[in-house]
């Protein structure tokens, strides 16, 4: 298929193993399809539709999978904001078992972020869409000028060329085995991360229940038993297992005052790119830990 009208309508909704189509697309994303730039924007800001972007990276063999896009309060500029669209090879094979690599485009239309691509895996058992620490990896940014639609689609190249070490990683992670008390100690460094606030990390949420796992593929056999309270003792299983619960939210607690509250899913761009990357980094540096 070389045309993003052809794909079949509400699939990606359903079986995200399938493209989304441009419905889909202005549905989630509407500021992609943004005919013009933002009055903000200068005479040298070249404006080029993200939706051609999307459309030239579909002939050259990479196929959106997912959107999203930021919300913002200024009402003029919610046409123009930032969006985040994550491609796939159409040949891509799946590494360790059930994940894809991915290349994750930012763009806006208000001056709010250049081009930016960056590298992630989806995996597919549970919908997970990590991206990849600049540490392994570097993030390339593309300037409005140019021409735009070549370089993004020579970046996209470049990402899936280099994406070896991190698939590399991702090997040795599912063969690293964690103890129980190192399975603590990431999803407590992960607690920190995603709710800390003011310097101090208040929130009734436990380190547990990110580790607790919420399908039986992520969780761990154990000898004569299955442990349903943690993933799998391996870095992978526990890394995708915390970034669900941190990112997918839902999960539930009482606070000092017996309050009940439930954790919101992330859906800020720039929250859902930091929190990945630094969970990311956190497993990079529970292999250093292990090594030494």
């Amino acid at each position: 298929m070389n045309t993003l009208h052809n794909f079949t309508p509400g699939a990606a909704l359903i079986r995200p193993q399938h493209p989304l189509n441009l419905d889909q697309l202005r549905h989630i994303a509407p500021s992609a399809f943004a005919g013009h730039k933002h009055e903000s924007r200068s005479d040298k800001y070249v404006h080029i539709p993200t939706v051609n972007i999307i459309e030239g990276m579909v002939k050259a063999g990479f196929y959106p999978y997912k959107a999203m896009q930021s919300h913002t309060r200024i009402a003029d500029r919610q046409d123009f904001t930032k969006h985040l669209i994550r491609f796939r090879e159409a040949n891509a094979d799946m590494v360790v078992g059930d994940t894809f690599p991915e290349v994750i485009l930012i763009n806006s239309h208000d001056g709010s972020s250049a081009y930016q691509l960056m590298a992630g895996f989806f995996r597919l058992v549970c919908s997970n869409g990590l991206i990849v620490a600049d540490s392994m990896q570097d993030a390339l940014k593309i300037p409005h000028k140019g021409n735009i639609i070549q370089e993004v689609i020579d970046g996209s190249n470049r990402i899936v060329n280099g994406a070896h070490r991190s698939i590399e990683a991702i090997t040795r992670w599912s063969q690293l085995a964690l103890t129980s008390g190192e399975q603590d100690a990431f999803a407590e460094a992960a607690r920190t991360v995603r709710f800390m606030e003011d310097g101090e990390v208040s929130t009734p949420i436990t380190a547990a229940q990110l580790l607790a796992p919420r399908r039986d593929a992520d969780r761990d056999a154990l000898p004569g038993m299955v442990d349903y309270r943690r993933p799998a003792h391996d870095l992978w299983h526990t890394l995708n297992v915390v970034q669900e619960n941190v990112i997918k939210g839902g999960l539930r607690g009482r606070r000092a005052n017996n309050t009940r509250m439930t954790t919101r899913a992330i859906g800020s761009i720039d929250a859902d790119v930091k929190l990945n990357k630094a969970l990311w980094t956190l497993a990079e540096r529970m292999e250093e830990l292990k090594a030494a």
